[in-house]
């Protein structure tokens, strides 16, 4: 079971994959945590931002976790790409095509801020480093695989909100067929 303040922060972050940081209210996380407003300021004193920087870090383990397993569970880099866009795939398909990528949502909103910029920068920052020290395991070479990392995830996010907008998993699917050719010409 988990605590007050983590399920305040895990219904921040799904509720900013739905409406982004703007939309999102700290009325609204309290209510669907089912927590008082006062339990909020009290784990978040510094309000909503603090609670969006917490969100953004839980979702940066969340998605984190999710490249790591793909990984694990996958004899090459490319199959783990397949697979992992496959997920991504299932997950919005069972959500109704609406929960996306709360940092990205966040990061379009929230470019003027430093703290939310930095913070979202961290997590892409933490999933390239996730894909490139894969990458190099595979023998792919230092430079090529922080570089191929930053195309990973690119890829991934663009296609995750292009099948979002379509409400298909083809955009997902193709990028994923597509990761797994490029990155099989580097392992």
């Amino acid at each position: 079971m988990t605590g007050t303040r983590e399920r305040i922060v895990c219904t921040a972050a799904r509720l900013m994959q739905r409406q982004g940081y703007e939309g999102t209210g700290i009325k609204l996380i309290a209510r669907e945590a089912n927590a008082t407003l006062g339990s909020v300021y009290h784990y978040f004193p510094g309000g909503k931002k603090e609670l969006a920087l917490a969100a953004i870090a839980y979702s940066e383990r969340e998605f984190g976790e999710l490249l790591e397993t793909s990984l694990a569970g996958e004899t090459t880099p490319g199959a783990a790409m397949e697979s992992c866009a496959r997920a991504l795939a299932d997950f919005l398909a069972k959500d109704g095509w609406i929960d996306g990528c709360p940092v990205t949502a966040t990061a379009l909103e929230t470019l003027g801020d430093d703290d939310m910029r930095a913070a979202c920068g961290r997590a892409f920052e933490h999933w390239r480093g996730i894909v490139a020290k894969a990458l190099r395991t595979a023998g792919v070479g230092e430079t090529d695989a922080a570089e191929l990392a930053h195309t990973v995830i690119a890829v991934l996010e663009g296609a995750e909100l292009t099948a979002q907008v379509a409400r298909s998993p083809e955009a997902l699917h193709a990028a994923g067929r597509h990761l797994a050719r490029l990155l099989g010409t580097y392992v």
